[in-house]
């Protein structure tokens, strides 16, 4: 006898879908609730290759803890998820990302600050932002947003050659069959992720398309390189103007060291982290990289207890 396919995730907290003009573009916001007086919006903002609705996990742990009225904020960052790509891009650039949070903020809470959470490429875009913006952040949150390696001068020419190699090679994504082998792949990506949760969210990382095939909500000109090198000094004095207090959390199962194959450490993250201002930290145990999948009620015991402090 068959075994009964796995039921779809329910979401506790149903989010409103809209759009936001954003230099020129239709950022997609997913946003739980509406905003509270005297309260902050939570402005969440994902990494690379995801989509904003990767957050409702978390957002649902809230509301069963007993925060259900915070209004909450996803975008897609620029070529994911509901956001269109500008026209014409052949590669995107750190800095955009940064133009479109402040135009975002400001359209979302232009007289007061708002607390601002990351994850991954998102928490490296935060700690930027909050160091450049420091009176519009109340709180800051980045969820394993370790950073890169250091670039050293000499490997700049090699980096702006591969990009230009790029620029001339068609990229692509692959096509899957149906919703069920995105699921798969998500799975297959982060086995601690249930298979309810994998079908609710490869419905919304991928779309069905004429052909018959599913392809995912990305445009695959993120493939090509950055080509403007990485450079910690540049990092470490712009986290050093952070005026935020910042929560730093960790899945206890992330292996920064062996994902860099030792270009860059947890150590030598440490200490970029130390110039800090006000730094506390969290590591979530039975959690990896994609930590707000893995353990989102315990995540959403870490936001709570730092967001609602005095």
């Amino acid at each position: 006898m068959t075994a009964p396919p796995n039921p779809l995730y329910q979401p506790l907290r149903l989010p409103q879908s809209r759009h936001l003009p954003v230099r020129g573009l239709q950022v997609h916001l997913t946003q739980w609730g509406t905003p509270q007086p005297g309260q902050a919006p939570l402005v969440m903002v994902h990494g690379f290759m995801d989509v904003g609705a990767s957050f409702q996990f978390v957002v649902d742990a809230m509301a069963r803890s007993g925060d259900a009225n915070r209004c909450i904020v996803a975008p897609d960052w620029r070529g994911f998820g509901l956001t269109t790509a500008p026209a014409g891009t052949d590669a995107y650039w750190f800095a955009d990302y940064l133009g479109d949070l402040d135009a975002i903020i400001d359209a979302l809470s232009s007289d007061a600050p708002v607390d601002l959470l990351g994850h991954s490429m998102g928490g490296n875009v935060v700690m930027t932002y909050a160091g450049v913006r420091p009176q519009r952040i109340r709180r800051l949150i980045n969820l394993e947003g370790f950073g890169l390696p250091d670039l050293p001068p000499a490997d700049a020419p090699k980096r702006l050659a591969t990009w230009l190699d790029e620029l001339k090679t068609v990229q692509s994504l692959k096509p899957y069959a149906s919703l069920a082998e995105v699921a798969q792949r998500l799975r297959k990506n982060n086995p601690r992720l249930p298979a309810d949760k994998a079908l609710w969210l490869a419905g919304h990382w991928s779309e069905a398309t004429a052909d018959g095939l599913w392809r995912l909500r990305a445009d695959a000109a993120h493939k090509r390189i950055n080509p403007v090198p990485y450079r910690a000094a540049d990092a470490i004095a712009t986290w050093q103007c952070i005026s935020a207090p910042l929560l730093w959390v960790q899945g206890q199962a992330s292996r920064l060291d062996a994902h860099w194959g030792g270009r860059y450490s947890l150590a030598e993250f440490q200490q970029r982290l130390a110039h800090v201002p006000d730094v506390r930290q969290v590591q979530l145990a039975d959690a990896g990289h994609m930590l707000h999948h893995d353990q989102p009620e315990a995540l959403a015991a870490a936001l709570e207890a730092f967001l609602d402090q005095a």
